[in-house]
């Protein structure tokens, strides 16, 4: 039998009922009869933060428009990145904006072996009125080749772990991909997550490998290490010795070598930064070239990276005026940077400490770069 206190709670349970449907169903109803809402008639209504209040308008000002050059050469900004990159290759884009490409608006081609998601695009279009592609790479171009023996390569990479050798871990499809890159741009700049960029870039690179017919620049030269190629020096002497028409009359063999090609000086090109020309990379002589040490394993058997196979083929195949050193452009990769000296370090307006650069260093190449025009 129902007492009169149960009809009371039973009215009040249907009351209860609709107010939460309303509320639900109603956003307008929901927040007039919120809690937070109706103590505020009663203790008046409590300021945010001011740290949540917009900086007013009248304060602010919108960047000033960008002179755009007339004449720009037919080149990309190219990232190859995961998207659990994300903060630290928009750090590296973000100061690239600010130093270079505000001026210059270049395109951006991001490139993944995952698709990208929508977040990942979402922040990194919100950080340029530039172009931005994003590209997945083929899966054939990105995974292990099917006629490596996987056994050998697996026994490979942890002989190099279990030795401490730096990178023998990983890098390997990484490196195999740079290293045919193949874009439908005529120059390249490359970008890493986690860079800094010293200087103001007030010159197009891009227009100046143009027109002094440049094929490829750099800003840091180190010696690699001898653990992570013990046979690509052999096999591209072999290379060599069976193509000598592709290699270029005045090239920077004196970069690789001090006795004329016999032993490798484990000079290279750190490629994480790197501005190219990709119809090199595209030419026949680097193209054989690439393919033969494909052919080999060595990126898999051993520790073959993009930055001595991209030195080696420069080095062979274009003239050495042809390589040109970025010395304006202020750069760091962990653990090395290049700091601009004296007036181009003011001109620039750079904030590294030149005495931390790595340039004449003992494990630096830069010497024997410069002697290729002594």
């Amino acid at each position: 039998m129902m007492t009169p206190m149960h009809y009371i709670l039973l009215v009040l349970g249907v009351i209860i009922l609709i107010h939460y449907i309303m509320s639900f169903t109603y956003e307008e109803y929901g927040k007039a009869t919120s809690i937070s809402n109706i103590a505020e008639k009663w203790t008046g209504p409590k300021s945010n933060p001011l740290y949540r209040t917009p900086v007013p308008d009248e304060y602010c000002k919108p960047d000033s428009p960008m002179h755009l050059q007339d004449r720009k050469a037919n080149a990309s900004i190219v990232v190859l990145v995961r998207n659990s990159e994300l903060w630290g290759i928009m750090s590296s884009m973000k100061q690239l904006e600010d130093r270079f490409n505000r001026k210059f608006q270049y395109p951006y081609v991001f490139l993944n072996d995952k698709p990208f998601t929508q977040s990942f695009q979402d922040h990194i279009q919100a950080l340029t009125s530039a172009t931005v592609e994003f590209g997945l790479i083929p899966s054939d171009h990105w995974h292990q080749p099917s006629w490596i023996d996987e056994e050998r390569a697996s026994k490979s990479r942890d002989d190099m772990i279990r030795n401490d050798v730096i990178y023998g871990g990983g890098y390997r499809n990484m490196c195999r991909f740079n290293s045919g890159l193949l874009q439908k741009y005529r120059y390249y700049w490359r970008v890493e997550p986690d860079i800094q960029l010293f200087c103001d870039v007030n010159h197009d690179p891009f227009l100046m490998m143009q027109d002094q017919k440049k094929v490829y620049g750099f800003t840091i030269a180190i010696s690699e290490i001898p653990a992570t190629i013990p046979t690509l020096w052999k096999v591209v002497k072999s290379f060599i010795d069976a193509n000598p028409d592709l290699v270029t009359p005045g090239n920077a063999m004196e970069f690789l070598s001090d006795d004329g090609g016999e032993s490798y000086s484990l000079c290279h090109f750190w490629s994480n930064f790197e501005i190219a020309d990709l119809d090199f990379w595209r030419g026949e002589a680097y193209l054989k070239f690439f393919e033969y040490l494909d052919e080999q394993g060595g990126f898999y058997y051993e520790c073959w990276g993009d930055a001595p196979v991209h030195s080696i083929g420069a080095a062979l195949f274009a003239k050495k005026e042809q390589i040109h050193f970025f010395n304006d452009i202020g750069y760091q990769h962990e653990p090395f940077e290049h700091c601009p000296q004296g007036d181009v370090h003011t001109k620039g307006k750079c904030w590294c400490n030149p005495d931390e650069s790595v340039d004449y260093q003992i494990y630096s190449c830069l010497n024997r770069y410069d002697k290729l025009f002594s």
